[in-house]
């Protein structure tokens, strides 16, 4: 999973050619010759966006804003049928994008940043089109504290969806401490008293079963799909006890939850009228391992040959883009071409260089460039400026990230 490998067939290892070849073309041709480069297949790239409204089965979809990091990508994807809105990282991220024009916004995450939310409270565009997340009485409190009779803003309730079989084991992402309708019903009561605050919606995020890949073989593959299941069981009860109980108080706008792992099963609760994604747009290594789907990957980054240690060893410059996570070769860039590069059991990809084995290394010349897939989807933007977009053989745009407009919003 972790090191690209031969097709398994000439026909596959001959597309592989003929695409990666058309990329350095392309490059080439529109002048983009300094490395590191970052390519996105635009093909590629729609054929995700129509299989993940495919699997969504009719609920719309709201853009993981995190998992691309580029503006242009988000009001690509968005201009498309299925999607709505974004699901943002940060409220200054937010801020802004609601700024600039893009509407319905929720903040995925809650914000303890007080000059954030002093700016949210002063702006129409915002308070109109941003809804802030929270769990907890504290961050109300803050709110109030740095904005003291701010006007009314938009508020969503974040709601635990980890697995807990037994008592003292949760399975699953560290979030909310809002296990169930009545924790949610509580803070739900102690919003509604507060004048300026308005509850539109409520999340639940199953990471465990979105972003944990289940298609390893053998008894740990079939143990992580039984956990799978039974956790959707759980969190579809969990999740339709607090809509209800949240619906003797207020009328929600939206329930949100998923991701690009979950898509099928959290489409399928009646409860949810919407499902979140974004990495499934561009396919990155982590979702190799997932048997009920597979994304086309769509994004690249290249890096130049610089030097030769031995006749099957070169060393690209740079390279060592591992993804936040548990620490693990599962975060390791993905050498994609030329087919069969590893890395060096004793040296990895590196800050300032990566060494790369294989019998393909024997043809690389000084100069070319070897294309990796990051194992995480938005994470490459963290380190680019722009993102060339390739589409029938051309380089047709450049997509700035976050980074290059000033917003690396970390």
């Amino acid at each position: 999973m972790f090191n690209a490998k031969p097709a398994g067939n000439r026909a596959g290892e001959l597309a592989a050619a003929v695409r990666f070849a058309a990329y350095d073309e392309a490059l080439a041709e529109a002048n983009l010759v300094s490395r590191p480069v970052g390519l996105l297949d635009l093909e590629h790239f729609e054929a995700n966006a129509k299989d993940l409204v495919q699997r969504a089965t009719g609920k719309p979809i709201r853009v993981a804003s995190k998992s691309l990091r580029i503006r242009r990508a988000l009001e690509h994807t968005l201009g498309k049928p299925g999607f709505a809105g974004v699901l943002a990282f940060t409220l200054p991220e937010a801020i802004w994008l609601a700024e600039s024009g893009t509407g319905d916004v929720v903040v995925g995450y809650p914000c303890a940043d007080a000059s954030a939310l002093r700016a949210l409270t002063a702006s129409d565009t915002a308070r109109e089109n941003v809804t802030l997340m929270v769990d907890d009485i504290e961050q109300l409190d803050l709110l109030a504290r740095v904005a003291p009779g701010h006007p009314t803003v938009r508020v969503a309730i974040d709601m635990d969806a980890s697995y807990r079989p037994v008592r003292g084991v949760a399975i699953g992402a560290a979030r909310s401490p809002l296990r169930n309708a009545a924790d949610v019903t509580k803070l739900a009561v102690r919003i509604l008293r507060r004048k300026n605050l308005r509850l539109v919606g409520l999340m639940a995020y199953e990471g465990q079963i979105a972003g944990v890949g289940n298609g390893e073989p053998g008894a740990r593959g079939s143990a992580v799909r039984a956990m799978q299941r039974a956790s959707a069981a759980d969190i579809l009860t969990r999740r339709a006890e607090a809509v209800a109980a949240l619906g003797t108080l207020v009328d929600l706008e939206f329930v949100n939850g998923g991701g690009t792992g979950s898509l099928e099963s959290t489409a399928r609760e009646a409860a949810v009228t919407e499902v979140a994604a974004g990495s499934g747009l561009v396919g990155p290594g982590l979702f190799d391992g997932y048997r009920h789907f597979r994304p086309k990957p769509a994004l690249y980054f290249g890096m130049n040959v610089v030097r030769r240690p031995d006749p099957t060893t070169v060393t690209v410059l740079g390279g060592g883009w591992v993804a936040s996570g548990p620490a693990g070769q599962d975060r390791l860039p993905i050498p994609a071409w030329p087919l069969g590069m590893k890395y060096r059991g004793s040296e990895g990809p590196g800050e300032v260089q990566t060494p790369l084995v294989g019998e393909a290394a024997r043809d690389l010349e000084l100069g070319d460039t070897v294309y990796f897939r990051h194992a995480k989807a938005g994470e490459v933007a963290e380190r680019l400026m722009e993102i060339a977009v390739y589409s029938q053989g051309h380089i047709v745009d450049s997509w700035p990230t976050y980074r290059a407009e000033g917003k690396a919003f970390l």
